[in-house]
């Protein structure tokens, strides 16, 4: 029997729920907007997009259940999409139910918008077949692990209690679902009937083909399903309207959807395939905005004391494997963490980095939307202080048995030579271990694939890796380094750590859960399983004359709301 515990309700009236969306059908006085938000399209497939453009696009074309916004008060929140109201309640096993009733949308053919769209994208994403890199944003739904084990995704507790009725059952309380679950780009509907004929693998029926569809079939057994994108079936606010390929994607308000834009009629996306590029459409009027800054605008803006660069939801750091005997442990661990001068690695890093001050990177909201990383640096960079962090390290090492450094034998550091200043960072890191702890380092650039298969299988000392949350929560920075988690590339196991993680999970005060996240974070950097390095900023330029424009701190931009500013 289940008791109720704990309950929440959304209940989202028009006004409200469409606050980045309210005001006249088809933009203001039939608006046109250019803007160039990155290359083009590496993949339009919800479940694969992961550059910031590809999501900024996604975001126009499809509508998720709900919209992250902010409150009056700043704080991130979750308003109304397709799911017009939505309610949880807490059992006594401590899993967490969500209702969310659906309101009444088409797709762009016609169709209406099911709950059994959401389910079938849900375990699509879930399917450890697809290999989606946002699977683990349904890690907390219950029966996730057991579907990906077994490859039955009706495991997967999400369910349609009918057409207007979305059920979802997750494994503890997770504050971050509304907001960073229900709003990403990887859990958006699609629709199954035009999935499986798009890739008719899926469904699992043999389909006689003449000659000439096989021919047709095999000149284009390569593209994807979204590559013809003037063709894609959408529930969002925008529908494409026209597609140059590796030019321009333009789009077009949707004439049914739910909703009332008072931004843009049409949106045009052009493609730049560098920032430099992208700044001279700036700069010729050909788009009224850029979503990256070239390395020279960035550098006057960071000396600008009136404008402000965003960190991104990313920390670039040192992860140590724990399963190797010289690592197994912590004190060997910490000493080379001590020794890294994280001023230093950011300055070899290029202008958009930042020395490190934890794992969880700057603008991560906290329990109460406030910033995680106010007053709670972790990581000393004071360069008076570093000398003494040395003699520690040198301290350790000689405590946990070793002849100096030397006794560690010879090490490698494998990392990915992206021409973003990784090359610099690992030569001036093998520099400091070699110097400062007597060690023999080497480093070797690897591609990314190379490295991502010595991560899974465990074949590394040291790594250079780019650690990026799927959501915009200090937890999912955490949750990686669970012993049992499969994205635990470090292979840490402390059950101190564990049980923090589960007392996050299950956390109903804002407080103590942050005092959890907190805790959590430095006891990872206290047992030297990953050593932050930097983090890096970005910027971006709208036209003065334009206002209302949203960046999700996930990376991507929403320019549904953007008019033109009063005088």
């Amino acid at each position: 029997m289940k008791k109720q515990t704990r309950w929440a309700c959304v209940l989202l009236a028009a006004a409200l729920c469409l606050s980045l969306l309210a005001g006249c059908s088809g933009g203001e006085e039939g608006m046109d907007l250019s803007v160039c938000v990155g290359a083009a399209p590496e993949s339009l497939d919800p479940i694969y997009a992961v550059s910031a453009a590809d999501q900024t696009i996604l975001t126009h074309l499809y509508e998720n259940l709900m919209q992250a916004s902010v409150d009056e008060n700043g704080a991130l929140t979750a308003v109304s999409g397709m799911a017009k109201s939505a309610e949880s309640e807490t059992d006594v096993d401590g899993n967490v139910t969500w209702t969310f009733r659906l309101r009444s949308a088409k797709w762009s053919d016609g169709k209406k918008v099911t709950a059994d769209d959401f389910v079938y994208a849900w375990q699509r994403l879930a399917d450890p077949e697809r290999n989606s890199p946002y699977a683990s944003l349904l890690s907390i739904v219950a029966g996730y692990e057991e579907a990906r084990a077994s490859g039955d995704m009706s495991l997967l507790r999400v369910s349609a209690e009918n057409d207007s009725t979305l059920v979802v059952v997750l494994n503890g309380n997770y504050e971050w679902f509304l907001t960073q679950v229900c709003t990403a780009t990887a859990t958006m509907p699609l629709r199954r009937d035009l999935m499986e004929r798009w890739e008719p693998e899926e469904s699992g029926e043999d389909q006689e083909q003449s000659a000439e569809e096989a021919e047709s079939t095999a000149e284009t057994e390569e593209a994807p399903w979204w590559s013809d994108v003037s063709a894609l079936v959408t529930n969002g606010p925008y529908q494409v309207s026209g597609y140059t390929r590796n030019e321009s994607l333009t789009a077009a308000v949707y004439e049914d959807y739910y909703g009332r834009l008072k931004g843009p009629e049409t949106l045009t996306f052009r493609f730049a395939d560098t920032a430099e590029e992208a700044w001279a459409l700036y700069e010729a009027g050909t788009v009224d905005f850029v979503g990256e800054l070239p390395q020279e605008q960035l550098e006057l803006r960071a000396a600008d004391q009136t404008k402000s660069l965003t960190a991104e939801l990313s920390t670039y750091a040192v992860v140590l494997n724990c399963a190797r005997d010289l690592f197994d442990e912590a004190e060997v661990r910490r000493t080379l963490t001590l020794v890294l001068d994280r001023n230093a690695l950011a300055q070899a890093a290029g202008a958009d980095a930042r020395a490190a001050e934890g794992l969880v990177p700057p603008d991560v909201p906290d329990s109460d939307g406030t910033a995680f990383r106010t007053d709670s640096a972790l990581l000393d960079n004071d360069p008076n202080h570093y000398a003494d962090a040395c003699a520690q390290a040198a301290e350790l090492l000689s405590q946990a048995g070793y002849d100096g450094g030397r006794g560690l034998g010879d090490l490698e550091y494998l990392y990915v030579d992206d021409g973003a200043g990784a090359a610099a960072v690992a030569q001036a890191l093998c520099q400091m271990w070699n110097q400062k702890l007597d060690l023999r380092v080497t480093a070797r650039a690897v591609t990314e694939e190379e490295l991502s298969q010595a991560l899974a299988e465990g074949t590394f000392t040291l790594a250079g890796v780019e650690l990026r949350a799927v959501a915009n929560d200090p937890e999912c920075f955490l949750m990686p380094w669970v012993s049992k988690s499969g994205e635990n590339i470090a292979n840490y196991a402390n059950s101190a750590y564990d049980t923090l993680l589960s007392i996050i999970a299950s956390a109903q005060d804002s407080t103590a859960r942050s005092g959890c996240l907190h805790d959590a974070e430095a006891l990872l950097l206290e047992e030297g399983v990953v050593a932050p390095l930097y983090t890096t900023v970005t910027g971006w330029q709208l036209r003065d004359t334009l206002t209302g424009l949203w960046r999700d701190g996930r990376g991507w931009f929403r320019f549904a709301s953007v008019v033109v500013r009063s005088v």
